[in-house]
């Protein structure tokens, strides 16, 4: 697999952030706390494998909505040409007793992401099914950004059905 055409690109760089559009709630101030924490500008660079190698790198800024329970964020990355714009919030939702976020993209890719405490972090996971229109081919998008130790990591793969190559990233985010 040659990294994929520019949808199978735009999928990878879509995977790589995510963002939440939820119902405001009232959540436990810690957990309010433990997201403000995250408030800023963060910067990322890694890697994007598939047949071959490519460097991609995202730029990330989290603020807090105006009601201080959720964080907006937006975001781009590039790579090889392409760009991707995200936008979204994510919050805890009290009456579900977790963290939710829901990610729009410039690449028609959206998804929501369940967040679950991991020691003295929240790690959000997404799962979908995308079709590659061009390609005619089912595509498997997992991914999971890591909110931990004040850093971000993100995590992503494509994988394609019907011949099982694969695109994968890994990025670490700083402020």
């Amino acid at each position: 697999m040659n990294n994929g055409g520019p949808l199978w690109r735009a999928l990878a760089l879509a995977g790589l952030m995510v963002s939440g559009a939820v119902a405001p709630t009232l959540a436990a101030q810690s957990d309010i706390e433990f997201l403000g924490s995250y408030l800023g500008d963060w910067k990322g660079r890694g890697k994007l494998q598939g047949a071959n190698t490519e460097t991609v790198v995202c730029k990330l800024n989290l603020t807090a909505a105006n009601n201080n329970t959720k964080i907006n964020y937006s975001g781009r990355c590039t790579l090889a040409g392409n760009n991707l714009a995200v936008n979204g919030t994510v919050a805890y939702v009290d009456a579900k007793r977790r963290y939710e976020a829901v990610m729009t993209s410039n690449a028609s890719f959206t998804g929501t992401a369940i967040g679950q405490r991991q020691g003295n972090g929240v790690v959000f996971n997404l799962r979908e099914k995308e079709r590659d229109e061009a390609a005619k081919r089912d595509m498997t998008i997992t991914s999971s950004i890591s909110l931990i130790d004040n850093t971000i990591y993100v995590e992503f793969l494509v994988v394609d059905d019907a011949t099982g190559d694969t695109i994968r990233a890994s990025v670490p985010f700083a402020k």
